[in-house]
């Protein structure tokens, strides 16, 4: 500015100083840059950009170098701010989560302590209204949690001895005592601010692009740089050359967008693990579905059981073992046996075998409560009765769960969830949009696997099967060249959410979904699948108009100053415009409707 202020008022000192002071400052970093790069071995824009820089104070064209660099640093000052806005996410949720907590010390005293001071171990007290400060489990008390940070949902939930309590959820009931079990960073809480933070230092494949476009245009530019140079021995029109011939909204562009796009989902509480996802998410062809808890509300409810031995003590065993998964099914169950009995306090030793369910010893006697293939496993035949209730509840289409000692079948659950809903609409809009391998993955028997699949509208239905079968049937699809996307729970879904091209998970923000997905919806409305196919979309659309508006600009410069259409000052307007325009594009992604 106070260069120009010396051009316009006819002081070519003040105005050359201020200029060449423009260009050192701003040129340094870019120097700095290019030095880095070529010490390993890589030719970047950076270097094109101090070429043209030294190139244009050879011949005291200051005012272009004080420009070209003024260019670079306003560019990466924008993207700074776009970054700024899509981390405005982050923000809020590090302002939400709790700066100090109440520790209980061993003498009972209590003291408000940092957070960052607790240990795995300590005990804290959560007051009414006060905000659980770790990852834990009540100690004492009983209460109710508004959980919907973590998890979306806004209805309260009940909590008592022993359950599990996040950072961030707030106290709505009586105040309880919590032993830590994960504190900061590896909190649920802490697990998602990383992953959005680590999603946008994630590069797309076009990202990538760029970066070996570089490689390749620099010294391509430098080469006809030379050649204009040695046929027309005009130092001034190569130079000129160089400066136009430096692609600063390529640059600029595609990150823009990708963070933008990545910051847009945080804001609808879609967390993806970077550029490279949204393009997979981009391209899929091909999704595969878990039922329960996924397009099913995960919140089913016993609707047929059967006692063969009329033992109460058995019913209370399978709410005790159930205690020990979060698994939808097994909430059920757990909530029936309350209804029916006292279920003891006391822990038991469980081991979880996939695609069977819990087992665990008890007097001597092997316990297996699961699906029907604890049946297989104990190689148990059933009665004629036993045959006719399973027949039952298979043709109400509901999800069968059986308690075996050793080789008798002691309880059998008919247990019916509901279909989320918009489930269906989402489903069709998904196939408008190219979609249209639909196919809904369970261990259910055919039957509920119908009832449902045919409320959803899915276009494949795949029965019993157990998670190294879902992965597998996975793996042949990819075979086949279709891109797949898996939406699981996250909970017995770790295979085929880490085999997908993409896997997305639902709900609960758990320690699994986090890790082994690539997309964590932490509001579990079932239409986020559609929005995060629609932000990939956009996204990559987003980034290709960058990509041809830079491309597009450099080259009809460089025709323009060939042919004496185009000189130094217009081109460096043009220039400029076309970074602006780049970055206004990319910002449009932070508003867009989803």
């Amino acid at each position: 500015m106070i260069g120009y202020i010396g051009r316009f008022t006819h002081q070519p000192l003040l105005m050359n100083i201020a200029f060449l002071a423009a260009t050192v400052i701003a040129g340094t970093p870019i120097l700095l840059r290019a030095i880095t790069a070529l010490q390993v071995k890589v030719i970047s824009i950076e270097l094109l950009v101090t070429i043209a820089v030294v190139g244009a104070l050879a011949i005291g064209e200051l005012e272009e170098s004080a420009v070209v660099t003024f260019l670079f640093v306003l560019g990466s000052f924008l993207e700074q701010k776009t970054l700024q806005r899509t981390h405005q996410s982050i923000k809020a949720l590090t302002e939400m989560a709790p700066k100090t907590a109440i520790q209980i010390n061993d003498d009972q005293s209590q003291e408000t302590v940092d957070v960052d001071m607790i240990d795995e171990g300590d005990h804290l007290l959560v007051r009414t209204g006060d905000q659980v400060p770790v990852d834990g489990h009540i100690l004492t008390g009983s209460t109710s949690l508004n959980e919907a940070y973590i998890t979306g949902e806004a209805q309260p939930v009940t909590k008592k001895v022993g359950d599990q309590v996040f950072m961030g959820t707030i106290n709505d009931g009586d105040p309880i005592t919590v032993e830590a079990d994960k504190v900061g960073e590896e909190t649920t809480f802490g697990k998602i601010i990383e992953l959005i933070e680590d999603a946008q230092d994630n590069q797309a494949p076009v990202a990538r692009f760029i970066d070996r476009f570089a490689q390749y245009y620099t010294p391509a530019v430098l080469a006809i740089a030379l050649l204009i140079f040695a046929f027309t021995r005009d130092f001034r029109l190569a130079i000129t050359f160089l400066v136009l011939g430096c692609p600063g909204a390529l640059v600029i562009g595609a990150p823009v967008s990708n963070v933008a796009g990545i910051g847009r989902g945080a804001q609808s509480k879609i967390l993806v693990k970077g550029g490279s996802v949204i393009d997979s998410l981009n391209k899929v062809d091909t999704i595969l579905f878990d039922k329960t808890g996924t397009i099913t509300t995960g919140k089913p409810t016993v609707s047929h059981f059967f006692d063969y031995q009329n033992d109460v003590s058995n019913l209370a065993l399978a709410g005790q073992m159930e205690m020990a998964t979060s698994h939808p099914l097994g909430k059920a169950i757990v909530e029936y046996a309350k209804q029916q009995t006292e279920i003891p306090n006391e822990a038991i030793d469980i081991i979880t075998k996939n695609g069977v369910g819990l087992t665990t010893t008890v007097g001597g006697s092997l316990i297996q409560l699961g699906s029907p293939n604890v049946i297989a496993e104990s190689q148990i035949k059933l009665t004629d009765q036993q045959q006719k209730d399973l027949h039952e509840i298979q043709t109400a289409g509901e999800s069968v769960v059986m308690m075996t000692r050793e080789n008798q079948l002691m309880l059998m659950f008919g247990i019916v969830d509901q279909l989320r809903p918009g489930v269906a609409d989402v489903l069709g809009q998904l196939r408008k949009m190219g979609v249209q391998h639909l196919t809904m993955l369970t261990g259910d028997n055919l039957e509920t696997a119908t009832r449902i699949g045919q409320q959803a509208g899915v276009t494949e239905i795949q029965a019993g099967m157990l998670p190294a079968d879902k992965a597998s049937y996975l793996k042949q699809l990819q075979s086949e060249g279709h891109h797949v996307l898996f939406v699981g729970d996250g909970i017995n879904d770790g295979p085929s959410l880490a085999q997908a091209d993409v896997g997305i998970a639902m709900g609960s923000g758990t320690d699994t979904a986090i890790e082994t997905s690539d997309v964590v919806l932490i509001d579990s409305d079932f239409k986020n699948v559609l929005k995060a196919k629609k932000l990939a979309r956009k996204t990559v659309w987003n980034t290709t108009e960058n990509i041809v508006i830079a491309i597009a600009t450099v080259l009809i410069l460089l025709l323009g100053l060939l042919t004496d259409y185009v000189d130094m000052s217009l081109g460096m307007l043009v220039h400029e415009g076309s970074i602006l325009v780049v970055i206004l594009n990319a910002m449009r992604l932070l508003r867009v409707k989803l």
